[in-house]
Parts: C-alpha cells; structure tokens; sequence
C-alpha cells in the first residue's frame, strides 16, 4: 500500500499531479476551489489548502479525469468516466460572496441513475438493430458470411418453431475431418447436421472455411463464430445467455481451444473425441465443460489428454468449489465413434445458463489473444502474449486484481449486475495495494463503448474504470 492518500471523487477526479503530500481536507463549499468541480464526495490532499482560492477561468475539452500519485512504487494512474467536459463561468455579480458555477456537460458523460442506463441500453440496441437489420438478415438468410478474406457457411435447423418466451438457445455444432482434401470435409460437416437429436433451439452447423488440420481454432474462426452469434441475437432473437458450442474430433480440438479463451460468450461447451494441442483449461472457470472420449481412442493420445483435462478440472474445483463445472465420460470399450453415447451432453449442457456479470474472472490468453474477457478489457495499444493471465474478483464493492507481469493497463467494464455503482466501489492490484476509491458514474458513453465490442445487451456495461501502473 502506498503512502499517499486516495481521492474519493464522485463523479470525477480533479486533473492534478499529487506530490508529497502531507495532509487532507474536505472542501466545504459548494464548488473545490481547487478545481472548480461539484463538491460531493469530492477529497482533496494538499498541504496547505488554506492558501488555495483560486477562481478559474473558463476551461474547455478537458478530455479525461485522471489522477496520478507519485510513490515508491511508481507512478499509479486512473481514468474514471465521464471525462470532465465543462465550461466553468464565474457569477459577475460583484455582491456574491462565492463563485456561482454552470457545469454544460456533454450528454455522453452525462452521469445516469441504474433506471436511466437501463433506458438508454434498450435506445442504443433499438438504434443498432436499426441500422444493422438489413445486413445480419441477409447474412442469415444467405447461411454465408465473409469477415477478413475468410469465409464461413452453415446449415440452420431450428427444432421448436414455438419461441420459448425467453427466447431460442443457439447450438454451434463443428464436424470433424482437418488436414484433408475437401470433400472429406464435405462428408463430415454432412454427418454433422444430423450427428444429433436435439429437443429445442436453433442448431448451426458451419462448413470450415479451411481445410486444415487446425480448422476450427485459427483466428478467423473467433472473429466469424461472434458475428453468427451476434447475428442470431439481432435477427432470431435468441436468449444470449444460451448459446452453446460442441464438436467431434476436429470439431473437439476446437472446442478444447475456443471455450477457454472465449468462455464469455457461451454457456456450455461438450468436446467429443478431440485432442487439446496446447489449449489449457483455467479460463473455462465459468463456463460448464464436457468431455466425451472413447477408452480406445488411442490416436494423438486423445483418450489420455482428457484423462488429463478431466484431473485438471478436478483440481481446478476442488481449490475453487462454485466453478470449473465439468462432466467427463471416458465411454468404455469405445474408440473414436462413440455409437451416440456423446448424446448425453446436450442434455447436460442444456441445464446451464451463461452468467455475463461472473463475481470472479480467470482469463488466461492462448495462442489467438483477446482484448476483451467478460468484464475486463486491455487497451488496443497492448499487444496480449500467450500465456499472459489476469485474475479479477469482486467481493461486495471491492475488486481484487492479479495480473501478468508485463499487463501495466486494464479497463473494467462495470455493470449494477458486478456490484452497486451508486455506492463508492475499491480497487486492489496484487503487488500495489489500492489503486482506486470512490464512485464510477454510468454513463452513455460507456454503453456506446460495450456495443462497439459486441452487440450483445447481456452484456453491455454502463461504468468504465481505466486503471494504469
């Protein structure tokens, strides 16, 4: 912990630098004489704020709020929306005894009550849905799409035509095959589509855009699978927090590698007879995993590695017993066909639902990195290593975070759903102490900001608190 005294700033944090500082004092006016920003919860620590009474003159585009505190452990910053964007206009009545302050804020940092964030979250999907219908629609209608010079085609099936009043859950189901000629994948996204049985939802089965060994877990295959998933939330209206994903073979190296690292958009995943390759298994902390494998099905050791993964995940629970749900079936007397034994993961998976807002993250970064993992973002300046891993947990209205050495910057997206943004919320970095206290205010901002990254409402955060140290 640092010896230096934490702002606790209401809405905003005055654009000071903080040095060697001795003493703290509440401003009692109406208005900081030292900023010029509303009171509230304002603090400032100065070390001899008696001297201080400064009027301002008028001040504009001051583009972000943030606080920098010289220590021995190095210079700590912290950005809190809604950035300061304010005329600040003294009373030119000479008999006013103090300066009569008109804050013209723009409405994007506007702070807003949870009530109002809720309004404005339906407003901007409203909006989005609007301008993106035409396109989405036609993707589907299409069952194509193209994203970087890559392209993906699926077959739709939907098995209830009565809309659950929740909405359809969407299963991704992946065929096997890999590095082989085409039509061999041809005849296994074939099997695919009629591989299983289910009871409800709408069932997407893609035809590989590659014909590869690594198929399904290459980068283009993240970038494609949100924008189907984003588009059957748009367009069918899906229930975002039941989208599953499963695979056979090729298909089950791909869900060993895409669940993990990207756990936050589904709420289930089953592998069936795949191989993990390098893929571990600690980002899958809040997403309900099965593994299906044959006792015979010796080759690339698949029988073996989830023999691994199954002990793997037994651990994980143990240490950490409300997550790391998994259910594992080493079928006996099979090999690599299982005769539909694997059938008995829909039926598991179905029991769960995504939870968007997870009081605890584990986010480990693979060989295709990630910006964005639930309620945790880095900068798009940071280049993500493999290996990299963050932990972020929320108790009540204090946030514990564990980095990776070389990560100095993050973003936590904050949503009412985490915990309460009308209540001041702390924030811990393992090695530093407390970095930040006080109240991160909704903004409209910070809703545009999350469907810029996904278009999933679940989602959408409505507070955005950037830390740097």
């Amino acid at each position: 912990m640092f010896n230096a005294t934490i702002w606790n700033a209401r809405d905003t944090i005055c654009n000071l630098y903080i040095e060697e500082l001795t003493d703290e004092q509440l401003i009692d006016n109406y208005y900081c004489r030292t900023c010029g920003h509303l009171k509230g919860d304002h603090t400032h620590a100065l070390s001899d704020i008696q001297k201080l009474n400064t009027r301002f003159p008028e001040i504009d585009d001051i583009e972000e709020a943030t606080l920098s505190i010289k220590s021995k452990i190095g210079n700590i910053q912290m950005v809190v929306y809604p950035p300061v964007n304010t005329k600040i206009e003294q009373d030119s009545s000479e008999d006013s005894g103090d300066s009569s302050l008109v804050f013209d804020s723009d409405d994007n940092f506007t702070t807003l009550s949870k009530q109002q964030a809720s309004v404005i979250i339906d407003k901007i999907w409203t909006q989005l849905h609007e301008e993106q219908l035409s396109t989405r629609q036609s993707e589907l209608d299409e069952t194509c799409l193209t994203l970087n010079n890559q392209t993906i085609h699926w077959n739709e099936c939907i098995y209830s035509q009565t809309r659950p009043p929740t909405g359809y859950s969407l299963w991704i189901s992946m065929h096997g095959g890999g590095s082989c000629p085409a039509p061999v994948n041809d005849e296994q996204f074939r099997n695919q589509i009629n591989l299983y049985n289910p009871n409800e939802g709408i069932w997407v089965v893609p035809r590989s855009p590659t014909d590869s060994w690594n198929q399904w877990h290459q980068e283009h295959i993240d970038v494609l699978f949100d924008r189907i998933i984003e588009n059957y939330i748009m367009v069918k209206e899906i229930n975002p927090n039941r989208v599953y994903i499963l695979g056979y073979s090729a298909g089950g190296d791909g869900v060993y590698q895409l669940a993990p690292r990207m756990a936050d958009r589904f709420a289930a995943a089953a592998m069936m007879a795949g191989h993990p390759n390098d893929a571990l298994p600690y980002g899958l902390r809040n997403l309900p995993f099965a593994i299906f494998v044959g006792e015979n099905d010796s080759g690339y050791n698949r029988n073996k590695m989830a023999q691994q993964w199954a002990e793997q995940l037994d651990t994980l629970q143990k240490s950490d017993p409300d997550a790391y749900h998994h259910y594992v079936n080493i079928c006996s007397n099979m090999g690599h066909w299982m005769c539909g034994k694997d059938a008995e993961a829909l039926t598991w998976m179905s029991q769960w639902t995504r939870n968007p807002w997870p009081k605890k993250v584990v986010w480990v970064q693979d060989d295709v990195t990630h910006h964005h993992f639930y309620w945790i973002s880095l900068p798009d300046t940071i280049e993500p290593k493999q290996g990299q891993k963050i932990t972020a947990e929320v108790n009540e209205q204090t946030i514990t975070i564990c980095t990776f050495e070389g990560i100095q910057q993050l973003t936590l997206r904050l949503s009412d759903a985490l915990l309460d943004l009308d209540q001041s919320i702390n924030v811990y970095l393992d090695g530093h102490g407390m970095i930040f206290q006080g109240r991160v205010s909704r903004t409209e901002q910070a809703i545009k900001n999350s469907f810029s990254i996904r278009a999933d409402p679940a989602c959408a955060a409505t507070a955005l608190l950037e830390l740097s140290w």
